[in-house]
């Protein structure tokens, strides 16, 4: 059976990003799934029941670190002959790209799924567009999970048109709508988390999903939040997520407020966001930059409409008026006056909502993403072969 290899820079990736792929396409490929952290990838690669190969990968610049990486990728590789090898995350894409490009392995794909420079400026930003141009040209193929994405690449001339495909109407695995369903979460499991977090009957309840960082627009959000507060509407602002101390973290004015607000109720990471969704009313994601955001197509299919900002990924996924709200990049006022509007407006909202799910699924459904993802596998091989 020919070998594909996956590699992203973290095994969450592999095991959230990217759910149920390796197990999936282990019916037509051999797979070797390939990460960083050793304890995590090889619970990531028992649960799927494939290989696994550590390799050291960060998520900082660490140019010796990644230059002993991709030797060692690029022996391995070659021990291996893999015929596709397939990247996600940035790190991983450099690293995987020149390696699988030095190995002389035939098919070299690799998903963009949000680029970093585009919050980034002055060198920083530089070094990050020379790392993305290198990917590219080491790739055969590149696959922005968003068409928003694929127009800054091409506008930005990162690589050549005939290298940029987006797989399908977008992302990067699709959305299990049978799993994210409300249906599919116990009434009783609800109202017990409801007493635990303290929501009260007709408390409008306003849920982020995601790291708690400033990329993803939490500055903005706390002080929309806070304003509503201080016009007493009733609300609550669930936040799930990790804070993150080294990349991108929150100022501590905005931490010392979201501790200070008895109505901003943190929760921490989740295994399953499901729950947290159910007993809300309105995802919130304010963020800077995506690909194309997961916690969206989840939210959807949950039927929870969304105020998101209008950047690609998100304003690809939300139609304004139809299944959420879009408002301005980094900005408080249009994000306040959004969830004023849905607080106020309840038969606004049901409409949003009544719309979610049927979108997510005529559009997203993980299944179809599959069968797309297997077809280009195919078409690729079929060239290889053939040429």
């Amino acid at each position: 059976m020919k070998k594909l290899i996956r590699i992203t820079t973290v095994p969450i990736s592999l095991s959230k990003l990217l759910s149920g792929q390796l197990s999936n396409f282990k019916k037509y490929y051999s797979i070797i799934a390939v990460s960083s952290k050793a304890e995590d990838l090889i619970k990531v690669g028992c649960d799927a029941n494939v290989r696994t190969f550590c390799l050291n990968l960060t998520r900082e610049i660490t140019p010796f670190t990644d230059l002993i990486s991709l030797i060692k990728f690029t022996l391995f590789l070659r021990k291996e002959k893999p015929l596709i090898v397939h990247s996600h995350t940035p790190k991983a894409g450099i690293v995987s790209m020149l390696a699988a490009f030095f190995a002389r392995v035939p098919i070299r794909m690799h998903t963009v799924a949000g680029l970093p420079l585009m919050e980034s400026k002055g060198f920083k930003r530089k070094l990050l567009i020379f790392v993305e141009k290198v990917t590219y040209a080491a790739a055969t193929n590149v696959y922005p999970n968003s068409f928003g994405l694929k127009d800054f690449i091409l506008k930005n001339r990162f690589c050549a048109e005939t290298k940029v495909k987006v797989i399908g109407s977008g992302s990067s695995n699709g959305i299990d709508t049978d799993y994210f369903s409300s249906d599919k979460i116990d009434k009783n499991l609800l109202n017990e988390l409801k007493k635990t977090l303290r929501i009260e009957k007709d408390i409008f309840v306003f849920c982020f999903v995601g790291r708690i960082v400033k990329d993803k627009g939490i500055h903005e959000l706390v002080s929309a939040f806070q304003s509503i507060n201080q016009d007493e509407f009733k609300s609550k602002l669930l936040l799930v997520g990790n804070y993150e101390k080294d990349l991108d973290p929150i100022d501590n004015e905005i931490l010392n407020k979201i501790k200070a607000n008895k109505n901003i109720i943190e929760v921490g990471y989740q295994e399953d966001v499901r729950p947290y969704m159910a007993v809300s009313n309105s995802l919130v994601f304010p963020s800077y930059r995506e690909g194309f955001p997961n916690v969206v197509l989840q939210a959807g299919a949950m039927n929870l409409p969304a105020i998101v900002s209008n950047i690609n990924g998100c304003n690809e996924i939300i139609t304004h008026l139809e299944n959420g709200l879009i408002v301005s990049v980094k900005k408080v006022k249009p994000l306040y006056e959004s969830m004023i509007l849905l607080i106020k407006n309840p038969s606004l909202c049901n409409s949003l909502s009544l719309n979610s799910r049927q979108r997510i699924k005529s559009k997203y459904e993980r299944s179809h993403f599959w069968n797309l993802l297997l077809e280009e596998y195919k078409l690729l091989e079929s060239n290889v072969y053939n040429n």
